[in-house]
């Protein structure tokens, strides 16, 4: 998935961050503090959740936060006083305030090659190597358009190895089957997914681990 905003493209899937074709450069936990608030825009994500998505299961001090949204800040020129990007809600966490459009981009035929997909009743949607939001909005890659699911709810990153899922702090909650989702977890195939009250069930063509193991960042 690819971002537009401001002067910036922001890729996920190559996990680059430029400008006027020239890249900045952003640590790997920088980029995954912008990834999560971009994703979840314009929502206002908490400081707990957002320690909870970039150290799962794991005690930090809130100033490693504090001091990767200042270097998001420092990359894109922005201004905690007057932000254009990065807004902080004081004694809550932050959000991104800047108007974004997603781009469909031309990929090589065999990264664009389904290996995965999910299925809700009638609808199904392939899914290629690369990370897909699941939610409301329209320019989601799994869009739901029910209720009880946020507008970016939660997302799926797909590999040649595996699938994970995430939940992206949203109200009615992620489930695999009966479990709530925390942190990352892995899919196998004929897993149910609870999006809200909306269920969805996801296929792989490739093997995957049990679904009984956590996943956890390796940074």
């Amino acid at each position: 998935m690819t971002i537009r905003f401001g002067p910036f493209t922001f890729d996920l899937d190559t996990r680059q961050l430029t400008r006027d074709n020239a890249e900045i450069h952003l640590s790997p936990k920088a980029f995954e503090l912008l990834a999560t608030l971009v994703l979840d825009r314009p929502k206002v994500l908490s400081k707990a959740i957002l320690q909870e998505r970039l150290w799962p299961a794991t005690f930090v001090a809130e100033a490693n936060l504090s001091n990767l949204v200042a270097e998001i800040r420092e990359a894109l020129g922005d201004n905690a006083r007057s932000p254009l990007f990065i807004r902080t809600a004081h004694g809550f966490g932050y959000a991104f305030c800047a108007d974004a459009t997603s781009l469909s981009i031309g990929r090589e035929p065999t990264s664009d090659r389904p290996v995965c997909w999910i299925e809700w009743g009638a609808h199904r949607f392939p899914l290629s190597i690369g990370e897909h939001v699941i939610g409301r909005d329209p320019d989601v890659d799994v869009q739901l358009d029910a209720s009880t699911v946020s507008r970016r709810h939660a997302r799926l990153i797909v590999t040649r190895e595996e699938t994970v899922l995430e939940d992206f702090g949203s109200k009615n909650g992620t489930f695999r089957g009966s479990e709530r989702v925390a942190g990352r977890i892995l899919l196998a195939d004929g897993d149910v997914i609870g999006i809200g009250s909306v269920q969805i069930t996801f296929h792989t063509l490739v093997g995957s681990m049990s679904t009984d193991t956590q996943v956890r960042s390796a940074q």
